[in-house]
């Protein structure tokens, strides 16, 4: 099992710094993919907003954060054949879904999958029994009820503990185990491992990296999500980067 780094403050800082350099040079190559996202995430909101499915809006959009992990593979490799001097472009943005440790990325992608519909079958469930018993009809009466009721209060309480549970399981099996299956070729269980030590080791820059990327996230769907384009690949080159930092290759 590789070697865990100390990180500090200015790892993150670096990795982010990389990320932008990286989404910089090949922003023409990353386009199309950085539009992939908002797109959906626009198209799964209107379908809610425009349905009887309105209170998981916010629930939806939890979730395709903690997809992020898997999203960003292909700007794992490019992040990595930039890094090791290797031509990088967009033909080689699925190469991790055609190596031999396919299998590996699709068994932990299948996890995380997993993980995002739990929490929306945790989050409806939620709703069902706080505000869901008022029966609120259209967005103006749900968001009235929504802070104007004991119940709306404990869909907000108890919705954002089981939310951060979901994000911060999230970040220790994932912040390392995608990059690492994407440069070597290893088992998944080792991956994830690997990610739970360098998690455990570093808890406070974990943390603040977790922090860091809801944040940028947060801010970038204020605009109707049109600011994921720049900040999904961002991010994603940027997570390659601390993967680098916080574990011995």
């Amino acid at each position: 099992m590789p070697a865990i780094r100390n990180l500090h403050a200015e790892d993150l800082h670096w990795a982010l710094r990389e990320g932008m350099s990286d989404f910089l040079t090949f922003r023409g190559d990353i386009i199309l993919a950085g539009f992939i996202y908002p797109a959906v995430a626009l198209l799964a909101a209107a379908l809610a907003l425009g349905s009887e499915m309105l209170p998981i809006v916010f629930p939806m959009a939890a979730a395709f954060s903690l997809l992020g992990p898997l999203i960003a593979i292909g700007f794992y490799e490019m992040a990595r054949r930039r890094e090791s001097g290797m031509e990088a472009g967009w033909s080689h943005f699925l190469d991790p879904l055609r190596g031999a440790n396919r299998g590996q990325i699709l068994g932990l992608a299948l996890g995380l999958v997993t993980m995002a519909l739990a929490w929306l079958f945790m989050a409806n469930n939620i709703y069902a029994s706080t505000l869901g018993r008022l029966h609120p009809t259209g967005l103006g009466d749900f968001l009235s009820m929504l802070f104007s009721t004991p119940e709306g209060w404990r869909m907000i309480l108890f919705g954002n503990i089981v939310g951060l549970a979901f994000a911060i399981v999230t970040l220790v099996t994932m912040i390392v185990s995608f990059p690492m299956l994407v440069d070597k070729n290893v088992h998944a269980s080792d991956a994830v491992e690997t990610s739970l030590r360098a998690s455990f080791h570093n808890p406070m820059m974990t943390l603040r990296w977790g922090l860091y990327v809801a944040a940028i996230l947060a801010v970038a769907c204020i605009p109707l999500f049109l600011g994921l384009a720049v900040a999904l690949p961002v991010l994603g080159y940027a997570s390659w980067h601390l993967y680098t930092r916080m574990v011995e290759r």
